[in-house]
Parts: structure tokens; C-alpha cells; sequence
């Protein structure tokens, strides 16, 4: 896969569809690869009629990674101890702005899923002129009141960095099944095997745990929201126990003309039953965008 020189670092991407279609950039969360962005749902993009960006962020997959940053205390910064973080979802979305420049394309559809939300969040709020328009999924504001995982959810999140790739993929799994989608569950099977492909790919714990503390570090974004002109399509699953589909409502009153779409029995996950309807609703936001935009 390809690597682009973006803000100082290296970062992989891929691509799908026609590049003279309007772009889509995919931004993934926390310590998962451009991979969970899956290949059907990213030619599903593309068959709509998009030219299809996904990526590793960095500190995760094949992008670079900050391996002589210290690893932050997770514990004492839930514990509301200060944290010191490497980096912030800020430039962490200047990446992604930084890909764009790479790629040569001025604006794009951006569309973030969890920590992805909050970055595609941060490129609304500080690169406005890049964003054709916002899609934030299964995430939040930052504000300390919503959209806080369940105590389930929190400790399959913070539990230790596995040993050996056989007890990875069995937390993984463990993981995906505290998380997922409780109306669309997904066969363990298929559950190895996505864990077991992620590992193979890039297992680096580090790096989420770095990435956590970005989020930490950067706070509540709601005042700065207010102030986003973005069209915004904000999508939440009403079962998600890591981030609480209050976090996407908070997200939604915040930002000024937003549309909120809620799917009942999804967590925090995109459960391909759910997939035809995700891509409509990303393909028709995006769309009428453009189209109001043009009419401007």
C-alpha cells in the first residue's frame, strides 16, 4: 500500500473508486486500522459515485509510529490526574488535512468513526475550507458528561496488552463482543478472523494507549462546535455501550443544522445488515451538499 508524507510523518492509505468522483475520506478510532474500514463497505462508497480515501492513523497499522514517545498512565488521567500526551486530536487532524494536501485534492467528505468522529471534528472546527461536509459516527463532543463508556465497555477498553498473538485475538474477540452490536451479533468465527488479520498487520498497544491520551488531552470541543458551518450528518447506534448514543446526541445539538440518525439494537460497530442504509445516508449527505453548494 501506498505512503504519503503528511505533516511531518508517514501515512498509509488506499483508495476505491473513479478519482475524478467527489473524495470521501475515511478516518478510523481508536487503534484500529484503515482495515476496519472494510473492503465491501469501502467499494460500497465508491459504487455510489465516490472516490474512496482510507488510512492508518498515526501511531497504528503501517503509518508512522512515535515509538520514542513515552507511553501516558491511562489510570491516573481517568483517575482526573493531569496527562501528558505526545500529541492531540488536533494533530492528529492535521494528518489527515496533510494526507488531502498529499493527495492533491482541496476538499473532501470527511467521515469519522468514534475517535475518527472527534478528528473529523477537529478538522470542522480549525480547516473548515477543506470539508466538503462531516459525517460523525458512533462518537462525541468530549464533554465529560455524555457519551462515557459503560463500566463493561471501560474495562474491556483499558485491559492489559496481551502476551502472546493466541491471547490477542482472544481478547479482541472478548473486546468486539462487550462492544458490538447487540440486535446484529457477529459470528466468533468472524471475529477471529478480523482480530487475527489486524494482528498479523500491525499489533503495536502503544500506540492506542497514545492515541487515548490525545483524547484525553483534548477536551471538550462542544463551544467550538458551535461555531461549525460543516453540513454535519451525525449516525449513532442506540446500543453502544463504548461511547452511549448520548455522546452523538451531544454532538448533534452542538453543531448548527445538524442531522442525527439513530439505529436501534447497533453498538459500536457497523454491522453489515445496517451497511446499505449507513452508505445511503453517508452517499445522500454528501450529495446534497454538494448540490446546495453549487445552487449557493
Amino acid at each position: 500500500m501506498p505512503l504519503a508524507r503528511a505533516n511531518g510523518i508517514e501515512i498509509c492509505y488506499e483508495t476505491f473508486g473513479q478519482r475524478e468522483n467527489p473524495p470521501v475520506l475515511l478516518v478510523m478510532g481508536l487503534g484500529g486500522q484503515m482495515i476496519l474500514w472494510e473492503e465491501p463497505f469501502c467499494e460500497g462508497l465508491a459504487e455510489r459515485g465516490f472516490f474512496v480515501i482510507r488510512f492508518d492513523n498515526r501511531d497504528v497499522g503501517l503509518s508512522t509510529k512515535f515509538e520514542d514517545a513515552p507511553v501516558p498512565d491511562i489510570q491516573k488521567a481517568l483517575a482526573g490526574e493531569p496527562i501528558e500526551a505526545p500529541y492531540t486530536l488536533w494533530d492528529m487532524a492535521a494528518d489527515a488535512v496533510g494526507l488531502l494536501d498529499a493527495l492533491g485534492i482541496e476538499r473532501a467528505h470527511v467521515v469519522g468513526m468514534s475517535m475518527g468522529g472527534m478528528i473529523v471534528q477537529c478538522m470542522a472546527i480549525r480547516s473548515p475550507e477543506r470539508l466538503r461536509s462531516m459525517t460523525s459516527i458512533m462518537s462525541t463532543t468530549g464533554a465529560p458528561d455524555v457519551g462515557q463508556p459503560t463500566p463493561e465497555a471501560l474495562e474491556a477498553l483499558l485491559a492489559p496488552p496481551p502476551a502472546s498473538r493466541e491471547a490477542a485475538i482472544e481478547q479482541g474477540v472478548r473486546t468486539w463482543q462487550v462492544i458490538g452490536s447487540p440486535a446484529y451479533p457477529r459470528e466468533e468465527s468472524e471475529l477471529r478472523a478480523m482480530v487475527a488479520r489486524a494482528y498479523d498487520r500491525s499489533f503495536y498497544p502503544a500506540g492506542t494507549a497514545r492515541q487515548l491520551a490525545a483524547i484525553l488531552a483534548t477536551g471538550d470541543r462542544t463551544p467550538a462546535l458551535r461555531a461549525v458551518r460543516v453540513p454535519t450528518l451525525v449516525i449513532h447506534g442506540e446500543e453502544d455501550a463504548l461511547v452511549p448514543v448520548s455522546g452523538g446526541r451531544a454532538t448533534a445539538e452542538a453543531v448548527p443544522g445538524a442531522k442525527l440518525i439513530t439505529f436501534p439494537g447497533m453498538g459500536h460497530d457497523l454491522p453489515r445488515p445496517l451497511w446499505p442504509q449507513i452508505l445511503d445516508a453517508i452517499a445522500a449527505h454528501a450529495r446534497a451538499a454538494d448540490a446546495s453548494e453549487g445552487g449557493a
